[in-house]
């Protein structure tokens, strides 16, 4: 098991006594409860903790018990909790016998940090496990009847980060790149620097006319969709007042939606 140590660990449900807790770092999906897999589901119940912040979405979370939850997002006065503390405070609970849920929205090793959570527990002899999730760069495209690959029309995808690391020096998307590559372009927390890589994807070279679709809480009750260009999707965003959570998909798959969203049972009405 990853990040085991010499101190005696078991992961959870096996029976066997233990000296030190266990971490799930766990996926919870886009934000539809019925979403969640099996496993991450049955590591919620067995938790005696779950640190989680704000992207699994109200309807997973006000499913947990009041006195197992942690909320490690933003804090009084709109602070966020740091990564570090985060980091700190899985391996004080493992520590104490703990079985701790990390649980994040989507898969936690899609821009979630569990890499970096993985390579702290590992480092400090916490024995841990990753349960996988469904990405919402795939399942908000897909409720909203926009597959990010077609036969048709596109057989790549990029998925990108809209919200880098502040810290870093640079950016460290190529948009030139991307644009040259073609296929589909799936933006994750990109809904605020939306005019700054539309206007380098067009810089680059790309066709303004290339459809895009912006889809914000997908899966979600009041989830909606905005669709428009590389040249007019800004327009678009500010005149349906689209905010976070949101997943843009940029290509010509984006397109598609308009064969499909008649016939499309999704559960929730979409148009923004």
């Amino acid at each position: 098991m990853p990040g085991e140590s010499d101190e005696e660990a078991t992961a959870p449900g096996d029976g066997a006594a233990t000296e030190i807790g266990f971490v799930s770092l766990v996926g919870s999906g886009p934000g539809d409860p019925e979403l969640l897999t099996v496993k991450a589901t049955r590591r919620l119940e067995e938790a005696d903790v779950v640190l989680h912040d704000k992207l699994p979405g109200p309807e997973i979370i006000e499913q947990l018990p009041d006195d197992a939850r942690e909320d490690v997002g933003k804090r009084a006065g709109g602070e966020r909790t740091a990564q570090s503390a985060i980091n700190e405070r899985l391996v004080e609970l493992a520590r104490e016998g703990k079985r701790v849920v990390r649980l994040k929205g989507g898969d936690p090793f899609v821009f979630g940090r569990g890499g970096e959570e993985a390579e702290y527990l590992a480092d400090h002899g916490i024995p841990f496990e990753v349960v996988p999730g469904v990405t919402s760069a795939v399942a908000a495209p897909a409720v909203a009847g926009i597959p990010v690959t077609h036969r048709d029309h596109a057989s790549s995808v990029s998925f990108v980060t809209g919200h880098e690391d502040p810290t870093k020096p640079e950016s460290a998307i190529d948009w030139e790149a991307l644009a040259a590559t073609g296929g589909t372009i799936v933006v994750l927390m990109g809904v605020g620097k939306l005019p700054a890589y539309t206007a380098a994807l067009r810089e680059a070279g790309m066709d303004p006319e290339t459809p895009v679709a912006l889809i914000e809480r997908g899966t979600r009750p009041g989830q909606r969709v905005a669709t428009g260009t590389l040249d007019t999707i800004v327009d678009e965003r500010d005149a349906a007042g689209i905010e976070p959570p949101a997943v843009t998909v940029i290509g010509d798959v984006a397109a598609t939606r308009e064969s499909v969203r008649e016939r499309l049972g999704n559960g929730v009405s979409d148009d923004a």
